[in-house]
């Protein structure tokens, strides 16, 4: 059973730390960097944990590491898993009912994403308002374990008001401009084409990437407050100048890393 799986995780997992982290951060590619700013650090690689996937994906160390970020203390994942990989969708998401299971109380999920809002470049940080999921799977399909969450879960508000206003005020207070809008889940793993995103900018998508809609939605269902924040590290096909690459990607994420982590830090020790 999937329950089952998860507790085996959760269980290994609370033997190796001795505070519960309050906060998980699910780190996007190349944004790995926030990591170095926390502190009495545990890490554990993925490998280790049983019944946890494996991330495959450059720019995905494949760790998590819990420790302190100010007085707070978080589980920070050095990468996710993508549908693109072969991961099922409770793969997926195997990892977010971990911290539930831990007793942790708010999900933040962060990404690599294309541009499809011309008033944004490269380098932006957008908080993400809604999402669209254009993939077509859901991780709740399949019998509910009301263990884990209610069969039919709201999704009025898929990213919490209260730390949006927070993370909202901390951009001001630290002088980060940001955007605001919506994330498109596309499967990838080839990038999408010109035609694709006309269309998805038609139903009102702001960005586009391959991830954090399920984890996303399995935040939701797990009763975790969720917020989500997309480095736009490209613009996207159609309107992008150059072709794309994933080391361009990466590059980007790492040059926007100091600026998310800055950011970062001051919501963490907020919410």
């Amino acid at each position: 059973m999937f329950y089952d799986k998860v507790k085996k995780s959760a269980d290994y997992i609370r033997e190796r730390i001795s505070v519960v982290p309050e906060t998980a951060i699910i780190l996007g590619s190349g944004l790995g960097g926030i990591v170095d700013i926390m502190e009495d650090k545990v890490v554990i690689p993925y490998s280790e944990i049983p019944e946890f996937p494996q991330s495959t994906v450059a720019g995905h160390a494949g760790n998590l590491v819990i420790g302190k970020i100010g007085n707070k203390v978080i589980a920070a994942m050095q990468g996710r898993f993508h549908f693109y990989e072969g991961f099922s969708p409770k793969e997926i998401t195997h990892p977010v009912y971990v911290m539930k299971l831990l007793g942790t109380k708010n999900l933040i999920v962060t990404n690599a994403a294309g541009g499809a809002n011309r008033n944004f470049k490269p380098g932006d940080l957008m908080i993400i308002d809604n999402y669209i999921n254009f993939l077509a799977i859901n991780p709740l399909i399949g019998e509910n374990d009301e263990r884990l969450g209610p069969r039919f879960p709201d999704m009025s508000e898929p990213y919490a008001p209260e730390i949006v206003e927070k993370a909202i005020e901390s951009a001001e207070k630290l002088g980060i401009d940001y955007k605001r809008g919506v994330y498109a889940l596309f499967n990838g793993p080839c990038y999408e084409s010109a035609a694709e995103i006309r269309a998805f900018i038609a139903l009102g998508a702001d960005a586009v990437g391959m991830s954090t809609v399920p984890e996303t939605i399995a935040g939701n269902h797990a009763g975790l407050r969720v917020f989500g924040v997309s480095c736009i590290t490209n613009m996207a096909t159609g309107i992008a100048t150059v072709k794309h690459s994933h080391e361009e990607v990466v590059r980007i994420a790492n040059e926007a890393s100091e600026k998310l982590c800055a950011w970062m830090k001051d919501i963490l020790v907020n919410i």
